[in-house]
């Protein structure tokens, strides 16, 4: 049946002078009102939104021991869009692409691990112990047979991961990036490598995740030269993602940060088991924070929705145009006194709060909430 949206406050999408109601057809494309009978969806005056997406998530359960189940970060906290950053290598991708990516009803992409086995025992067996944890010939293989999935590739630039290799797997995975023409997804964290000797290798696309962790050293905090860096690589189309996470989210690097002009393209959660109940929760949480480290509205939604969908080149990526494909988030913005933690167990409270109602995918509706935190009131 055909769906007739009203009642709503449109945010986030390309164009102006955006209608008071629309229609979706039972193909789920937007589309003139051509039948006689129709649902009405009311959005209570709430915002609507292109539908968010989530470009830093692990969802590979049970080919990763640190992934989560897809529909947890899903559409029931608001996301139609989520993108897993590396829990598959070359390795492991049939069954990431089979068991989840082509049985979830959100929109999944991935970047593609450069280490063969992935996050397979995350952490405990790292993914980039030497050369021979990376195989260029069968990544390049599985990338070609997944175009259409494969957004990236990802490599977790850090000393817990590389030890002594230090800065080689990003120097592998800038090769096999050229090679396949896809950006790279870097973690940054403690060295080796230094952050410097990362933002070298970077290019206009790739992608920063991390970007406000409080790790010290490893930090754009660490000095003014290498905020200065990685301002600069941001001016130059370089992509700052928050990819929040159990250890990377630093309250007082992202506000000073923000207040310096550096502000995430990207809003990700990196959510996985180890945070999914604390400090990270979902998305809604996650974006929350950074409106309360000094991001306006616009910005925050932005950058979980029209930014990380342009990335992603998803068709229609932030519009209301008939025939388009209905991929819609519902949500206030609600006031709270609620107190909640960064990655190093500092505490903050915040005073608004994302709340998803609702998301519209296709001609059907799913209804969705924010992860109930201790502290959460609503």
């Amino acid at each position: 049946m055909t769906l007739k949206i009203i009642n709503y406050k449109p945010i986030g999408f390309k164009e102006t002078n955006l209608p008071s109601s629309f229609y979706i057809d039972e193909n789920g494309l937007i589309a003139d009102n051509s039948s006689s009978e129709f649902e009405v969806v009311d959005c209570n005056n709430s915002y609507l939104s292109p539908g968010w997406s989530d470009l830093h998530v692990h969802i590979w359960y049970g080919g990763s021991d640190v992934s989560i189940r897809a529909n947890e970060a899903g559409f029931k906290r608001g996301v139609t869009t989520l993108v897993d950053a590396g829990s598959a290598g070359e390795a492991t991708f049939h069954g990431l692409k089979e068991y989840v990516i082509d049985r979830q009803r959100e929109t999944i992409k991935a970047f593609i691990n450069i280490g063969s086995i992935g996050l397979v025992a995350c952490n405990r067996i790292p993914e980039l112990i030497d050369e021979r944890f990376i195989d260029i010939d069968r990544t390049l293989k599985v990338i070609e047979e997944n175009r259409d999935i494969i957004c990236g590739i990802k490599v977790r630039a850090s000393g817990v991961i590389v030890g002594p290799w230090g800065i080689e797997p990003v120097k592998i995975a800038r090769k096999v990036a050229e090679i396949a023409k896809l950006p790279m997804m870097v973690h940054i964290g403690e060295p080796p490598p230094t952050l410097n000797q990362v933002f070298d290798l970077l290019r206009p696309g790739d992608i920063v995740t991390h970007c406000f962790n409080g790790k010290n050293p490893g930090s754009i905090s660490d000095s003014p030269q290498i905020f200065a860096n990685a301002k600069r690589l941001a001016e130059e189309g370089v992509y700052m993602d928050v990819g929040h996470g159990a250890a990377s989210y630093n309250f007082k690097v992202a506000k000073e940060a923000i207040a310096n002009g550096l502000k995430p393209y990207s809003i990700s959660t990196d959510l996985h088991g180890w945070n999914l109940n604390g400090p990270v929760y979902d998305l809604a949480t996650t974006v929350s924070k950074l409106y309360a480290a000094g991001l306006t509205l616009n910005e925050c939604v932005n950058a979980i929705t029209c930014n990380p969908r342009n990335f992603l080149a998803l068709e229609n990526a932030a519009t209301l145009a008939i025939g388009s494909k209905a991929d819609f988030t519902i949500f206030d913005v609600n006031d709270c006194d609620e107190q909640v933690s960064d990655s190093q167990g500092n505490e903050m409270t915040m005073k608004s709060a994302f709340e998803p109602r609702m998301v519209i995918s296709g001609a059907k509706t799913f209804l969705a909430e924010r992860t109930k935190t201790p502290q959460s009131n609503s």
